[in-house]
Formats: structure tokens, sequence, C-alpha cells
């Protein structure tokens, strides 16, 4: 099996959540869901691990996991900064957080040179999961210069939460089992039974259900770094007008390179139901979820127990 690597990103503010939700605890020995994923990737084949952070976090990020994480497996960091743009570009005075998922993964270009994976930090994807993620990529090569991707897909249904509406990416998939186009929607909510999302909040459209969604749960070989790197040029420059709020998304990248007939993006269905704290009323839902699998024998009742 070709050698692994997880790539996480835990850079995001958390704003809905109100605080670091990535270091929040959820399990009960103190585990959070990103002890879980860690342990699940483990498990699964993973031999390395690289955290994508905010500078301003690495201090309490390390002290709260990393440092049990460096004893495990070969670990690294990799800080993803406003400043980190093409030469001869300007971040904009008022730009405060960073560029994106996209931007995100970009910033890991000089750490990872394997197969690997993509996940967030703050999402729960299940044991399986990370399997179907391991089998993939320690058999994938990109071919004829079109590159060989896959992502994980989560049903609908499973990924949504009571509180809030969710941002995820609506998948249309081919009857290959390859991903044919992705659409990225930041408003989805439940409505009675239906499931719906709005770009404007007024008009609502309903979404079919059981479909396809992405949890940015992504298999890339590394040759995603040099598309990343020139789609972000192109990106600035197409939003030098909304350099201020403007998101530079991992899955419309692939999505253009889908499109573009460079990548072929196999998707992976996965049964997992997901777990995430989104909204800070989520997380007692969360702890009881994983009571009920530690109870079950899911998972050990204190993870990293030495």
């Amino acid at each position: 099996m070709n050698t692994q690597t997880l790539v996480v990103m835990a850079a995001g503010i958390g704003s809905r959540y109100g605080g670091l939700k990535q270091i929040d605890p959820m399990g009960p020995g103190g585990e959070m869901i990103l002890d879980y994923s860690v342990y699940d990737a483990l498990k699964a084949g993973f031999s390395r691990i690289v955290f994508i952070i905010q500078k301003d976090m690495e201090k309490p990020f390390r002290e709260k996991i990393g440092y049990r994480i460096e004893k495990l497996v070969d670990t690294a960091y990799v800080f993803q900064q406003v400043e980190d743009i093409p030469a001869g570009l300007q971040v904009p005075s008022d730009r405060i957080k960073p560029w994106g998922t996209g931007h995100a993964v970009l910033s890991c270009r000089n750490a990872v040179n394997t197969p690997f994976a993509v996940i967030n930090a703050d999402d729960f994807y299940g044991s399986s999961s990370f399997r179907l993620m391991t089998d993939y990529l320690g058999k994938t090569e990109d071919k004829e210069e079109v590159y060989q991707f896959c992502m994980v897909g989560f049903q609908l249904e499973n990924t949504l939460t009571e509180h809030g509406h969710v941002a995820r990416g609506i998948c249309v998939v081919d009857e290959n089992g390859y991903l044919w186009k992705i659409r990225e929607r930041t408003k989805i909510v439940k409505v009675g039974n239906a499931t719906k999302y709005t770009e404007d909040d007024v008009n609502w459209v309903k979404i079919p259900e059981r479909s396809t969604v992405s949890m940015n749960m992504w298999g890339f070989t590394p040759g995603l770094f040099s598309e990343l790197e020139s789609r972000f040029l192109s990106f600035f420059k197409k939003n030098r007008n909304n350099l201020s709020k403007a998101e530079f998304f991992l899955p419309e990248t692939v999505d253009a390179l889908i499109q573009a007939g460079k990548a072929q993006v196999k998707v992976l269905p996965s049964k997992e139901r997901w777990y995430g704290v989104t909204y800070r009323d989520d997380k007692e839902f969360v702890k009881y979820a994983i009571a009920g699998m530690v109870k079950n024998g899911v998972y050990p009742e204190y993870l990293w127990r030495e």
C-alpha cells in the first residue's frame, strides 16, 4: 500500500459555534471529534497527519491534541495565512479570515508529497469512511494526464442539524459511480419532511431525497497542488472587487477539473451518520451519540489511554 497522508483542515474560526470548536471535548474521556477521526484514520492505515491551523491557534491546539497525536504518528503543522497569496498581489486591508478550503489545502503544497485525504476537523465521519478512503488511495494512480481522485459521499439526510442551516456540496453521480458535478449550497435547512436550500433567503429550492453530498472528505494525488495554485490566482483576479469576502472553495476547483476533463472523481458511498458541531446547541447531541458508540463497543472509553 502507498504511504498515505491525512490532511486535517482545522483553521476555521467557528464563528457560528462561538468558539474554537476544534478543541471542544465531546467524548467521555475528554476526546474531541478530531480525536475520533485520527483514531479511525490510524486504524484504517494512514501513516502521517498534517494539521492545517492558524498561527495564533498553534499553542492551544498542540496542547489540547497535537502533542498526544505526535506520540502516535508522524505529525506536521501547516499555517493557513491570509498573506499566503501569489507574488505581486496584495491582501485587502479589510480581509480578516482565511481564503477558504481550497486555499487551506493549497497551504500544504510544501508538506505533502503522497496520496492524501482531506477532512474537516469538526466533522465526525465514521470508521468505515476512512477504510473506504485508504482502500482507494492505496491502489490509485493518475493516468494519461487525468487525475484520479475520490470523494466519500454521504446521504444528505444523514448530515443535517436541527439547530440551523448547513453548507453542503450537492453532488450528481454518473452511472459508473463518478462525480459528474458538484454545487456548493451554503444555506440548507430541514423544512418539515423536506430539505431545501436558498441563495437569497427568499426563494427556497427542494433538494431530492437521498441526494449524495460532500462533507469535504476527499482523496487526492499531489498533482492537485499545481491546479490549486493556478486556479487561486484566477480566483483572486476574478474577485478583485470582492476580496474582503470571497471564498476559494475546494469543491469548486474539483468541479472545474471534472468539467475540463482533467480529473475523474470516484464517489465512495458511505452509510455513516455525520455528527458535527456547526452550532453550540449541537454539542449535547454529539456527546450523546458518541457515548452510545462507546457503550456499543465501537470505540474504547478512553481512546488514547497509555
